[in-house]
């Protein structure tokens, strides 16, 4: 077991006391850092620079070398499971993922099988053993999957579409279908997810980026449930509890029934105040978030000046994990980034005396 010299993120998660609020950035590791830039140009594409351990643990430590952030987040991306099971990932810039084998027909859905992480995703594996040896206990390292509502919409329409036709028509037309796509993914993200824990990572995160699409009914059928059936399936090293973080993006609606999926803390974006989610999931789950990701684009002061309106909004207290609404964007410049940062331990401590 990791003896951590900063705990406060695993403190905040489970709503223990804090000495001032954690904050860490999704998407923290990467094209805002002309760093990260310099790495990728190395690797040559984006998937040979997660692929290859060594990289990937340098970029996953870039950011804590320049701002006293709470976490490190491992670098990796949401959609190797799909293709360690065949689908051939690629990114094309400007474009975003590719599958060069999308899911076409029903025995394409009924041939896949759950990777073994330890071989198929041995690269994930590796990479957090080494980044736990390069932070020597800093901070603890996050790891994360996308959920498997998520990883269905990319594997049927082979590529980013916000609308994502393939997987709405799936709903109406062959739902069951679309259930044992579901099924196999939920097992091959909570086979990944543990075999990260028994890598090294202290949090685990589940990322929901489009359950958002959903209405009600389908997003606890299609989405939700499958998160929740992950949750239960997480396997926690003697005397630890791995937190989980599920963030559904655009998922305001919905806090009460993510609260009694069991995940640790729900991810807001910054559609819904801080105040608001606080007070609808009480003391059942930690909060993470929530500002919006364009703020960081505007002035020193605005940044400090939204960064204070949050905290404030949130109140008194633990169980608050300071973080964008989403992931950052790729041209903020870095030193409004350190702003940001130094303005959460600043002004945060207050509401921790």
């Amino acid at each position: 077991m990791i003896t951590l010299k900063n705990d406060r993120l695993l403190r905040a998660l489970r709503r223990e006391p804090v000495d001032m609020t954690p904050v860490w950035l999704m998407r923290q590791a990467g094209r805002y850092l002309p760093e990260y830039r310099a790495i990728r140009q190395q690797a040559g594409s984006f998937m040979k620079l997660c692929k290859t351990p060594e990289l990937a643990c340098t970029v996953t430590l870039q950011p804590l070398d320049r701002f006293p952030l709470d976490a490190a987040i491992l670098f990796s991306d949401i959609l190797t499971i799909p293709d360690a099971m065949g689908l051939g990932l690629s990114f094309v810039e400007g474009e975003g993922p590719i599958f060069a084998r999308p899911l076409k027909r029903a025995q394409d859905i009924r041939a896949l099988s759950a990777p073994d992480p330890e071989i198929s995703l041995r690269y994930v594996l590796d990479a957090v053993r080494m980044i736990q040896q390069e932070l020597a206990g800093k901070v603890p390292l996050i790891g994360f999957c996308g959920s498997p509502w998520t990883l269905a919409t990319y594997m049927l329409e082979g590529k980013a579409n916000q609308a994502f036709p393939m997987i709405k028509a799936m709903i109406q037309s062959d739902p069951m279908l679309l259930h044992e796509l579901l099924t196999i993914l939920a097992k091959s993200v909570a086979m990944h997810l543990n075999a990260q824990i028994r890598a090294g990572v202290q949090v685990v995160m589940l990322f929901d980026t489009w359950g958002g699409m959903l209405n009600t009914a389908d997003y606890q059928q299609f989405s939700l449930q499958y998160c929740q059936q992950i949750i239960s399936q997480l396997t926690h090293p003697e005397g630890q509890t791995i937190p989980l973080i599920l963030f559904t993006k655009g998922g305001g609606k919905w806090l009460e029934l993510m609260a009694e999926t069991g995940c640790s803390a729900i991810g807001i974006d910054w559609l819904l105040d801080v105040k608001e989610a606080r007070q609808r999931v009480g003391n059942k789950t930690a909060l993470q978030g929530n500002m919006d990701p364009q703020i960081l684009y505007q002035s020193p002061g605005n940044i400090r000046a939204e960064v204070a309106r949050i905290l404030k909004s949130y109140g008194a207290g633990s169980g608050h994990v300071f973080n964008l609404g989403h992931g950052i964007l790729p041209d903020i410049h870095p030193d409004h980034v350190a702003v940001f940062v130094d303005a959460v331990h600043e002004f945060s401590r207050v509401y921790h005396e």
